[in-house]
């Protein structure tokens, strides 16, 4: 492959465009990878589509190697599979419907269960037919509010979905596993930086989830770590180590004292502390139960109701955490107080909660026998030593409050957590029978009875992994990207006319000729100069500059990831590169 930049669709910028957020997307409009076509929608130039081109054949030579199958499913899908799995309501506003001429209802396919548990169930009748795992690499559609940051979070995106059905939950298991193992060769071949987090499912459903996140400062995703053991999840599923449990009928009788003025955690701490609240004067926030009230709808409903979540007062509700525990319901910071005049605010206390038929989660540090200081339900007025278990009964536990760097591992008795922040480029989960059960997908069982297989899913962001990618792999002066996704192996760089434009085009040939891709800059109407900044802008990992020591025999090999320079005769950069090359291609099959 040669291409020719005189006559390549590309232009590259020379200032940063005003709406570009990310590195990745400040770089990918720069180098002429990317235009913006409407918001949250791109149109992929041709160097941005070998790019997408040389992930998905990664991609699929993995996939293939483990046995699955490529399908390719429509994207405009019917709304009533949908209906039937309850994805229709749990999506909510996040899908694309429309009505087609005859008013049916339709979607724009957020991704694939339905149709793949269709396909399996009019296909095959036999445990015979199974193990199968089928994927596709497909157009899928979201109605983010927000789309920001170029590709990474788009309306419209190029996904790898694969769906895996067994006959039983080992089967399953074994199915997860191997492509766990393959997503990891995978981001492995294609130079990206990543952990393995435990994880959410969300609207998929399941049980088992991971995330592969590549790591990143700009990355939407909040992850920890452990500093004594391998323990990795996304923030959104980590589970807080609950203290031990103790008596409630050891605790004092609870004492309502005269708080004026306190409607925070941190004034409520100084006067407790000023006035010797319950014989004490070393009241810490922590020991505080502060309450927040939230809105909650669920899918479908009429009308929301309010739920009142307790938390320790040192911590503040993670909303991006709530909204995964209580997912597909939809939550949002309550506003009507003139409505709900029983709800005290800023003195709000669980005491009156179950008499008043309001649903009260806590956080799991919360526990039978703890005493708190809180609210009395009366403007001005809190109360000490109110009791989980004797003064109040919650409805349960809930993962809501912040995670911090420091808190305590779930795992080990001696790590502690760290906090780093990345992208989602990959997502599997343990299905089960969700969807199989939806839609009755049944086979003949080797004992001539019903036998109904069970699900997995597993999803790479191939338009994502693009960005992460640019966001691990950039300098300053622009892109620097590996050989496994590079559009272009060699960037030929012609700083003259006439016979150096004649030898670049003649090194161009015989390096295409022997199965390297080859860029060439044969434009004449911009100086050498600017084709150095486009170059490394564009980020090729090596680029040759046929210039004033051609009438020598000799060119100059720059490598972009280590800025080495290299002056050699025109015979041996062909060779060094040809093999070079070759090696690249060998390693990463």
């Amino acid at each position: 492959m040669l291409l020719r930049m005189s006559t390549l669709l590309l232009r590259t910028l020379r200032e940063d465009p005003a709406d570009a957020e990310v590195p990745s997307h400040r770089l990918l409009l720069r180098a002429g990878y990317i235009r913006r076509a409407a918001p949250g929608g791109y149109t992929w130039l041709p160097l941005g589509k070998l790019v997408l081109d040389r992930i998905t054949e990664v991609v699929r030579a993995e996939l293939n190697a483990i046995g699955d199958q490529e399908v390719h499913f429509p994207a405009l899908l019917p709304a009533e599979p949908y209906r039937t799995s309850g994805r229709w309501t749990e999506y909510g506003d996040l899908l694309f419907t429309l009505a087609d001429r005859r008013g049916a209802e339709h979607l724009l396919a957020p991704t694939h269960e339905e149709m793949a548990a269709l396909l399996v169930k009019d296909v095959f009748t036999s445990y015979r037919d199974f193990p199968v795992t089928l994927y596709q690499v497909q157009t899928k559609f979201r109605d983010e509010a927000r789309p920001r940051a170029g590709v990474l979070r788009g309306r419209e995106f190029l996904m790898k979905d694969a769906y895996s059905f067994d006959l039983d939950e080992a089967g399953l298991r074994d199915a997860y596993a191997r492509h766990r193992a393959a997503y990891q060769r995978i981001f492995d071949r294609l130079g990206l930086d990543h952990t393995v987090v435990h994880a959410m499912s969300g609207a998929m459903g399941g049980s088992a989830s991971e995330e592969f996140l590549a790591s990143t400062p700009v990355g939407e995703d909040t992850f920890v770590g452990c500093t004594a053991c391998d323990y990795a999840a996304n923030t959104e599923a980590v589970v807080t180590r609950a203290p031990a449990a103790g008596d409630p009928d050891a605790k004092p009788a609870a004492q309502v004292h005269d708080t004026p003025e306190t409607p925070t955690i941190a004034s409520l701490v100084e006067l407790a502390n000023s006035r010797r609240l319950g014989d004490r004067d070393d009241w810490t926030a922590a020991e505080t139960l502060k309450n927040v009230v939230l809105t909650v709808r669920q899918p479908g409903a009429d009308r929301a109701e309010p739920l009142v979540v307790g938390l320790p007062g040192d911590r503040e509700v993670d909303l991006k955490r709530l909204a995964a525990a209580l997912e597909p319901a939809q939550v949002t910071v309550f506003e009507e107080w003139a409505d709900h005049p029983e709800l005290v605010r800023g003195y709000l206390g669980p005491q009156v909660l179950a008499k008043l038929g309001i649903r009260y989660l806590v956080d799991p540090r919360v526990v039978t026998g703890s005493a708190w200081l809180t609210g009395a339900n009366e403007p001005g007025r809190h109360a000490t030593d109110v009791v989980c278990g004797r003064d109040f009964t919650p409805d349960g536990t809930i993962e809501a409050a912040e995670v911090r760097a420091g808190d305590a591992c779930p795992d080990c008795a001696d790590g502690e957590l760290t906090i780093r922040r990345g992208i989602e480029i990959g997502h599997i989960f343990q299905l089960g029978r969700r969807y199989t059960d939806a839609f009755a997908v049944d086979v003949l069982g080797p004992a001539g009875k019903p036998v109904r297989p069970t699900m997995g899913c597993y999803g790479i962001g191939i338009s994502r992994a693009v960005a992460a990618i640019a966001e691990q792999h950039h300098d300053e002066r622009g892109l620097r990207w590996p050989a496994a996704v590079a559009p272009c192996d060699v960037h030929l760089v012609v700083a003259g006319k006439g016979p150096q434009l004649d030898a670049a085009l003649d090194l161009g040939g015989r390096l295409a000729a022997a199965g390297v891709r080859v860029l060439v800059d044969d434009r004449t109407h911009v100086s050498a100069g600017v084709k150095f900044t486009d170059a490394e802008l564009i980020g090729i990992p090596r680029a040759v500059v046929v210039g004033r020591r051609l009438s020598d025999g000799y060119v100059e090999l720059r490598e972009r990831a280590g800025d080495r320079r290299t002056e050699l005769p025109v015979d041996a950069v062909v060779e060094r590169i040809v093999d070079e090359v070759g090696r690249e291609r060998a390693n990463l099959v």
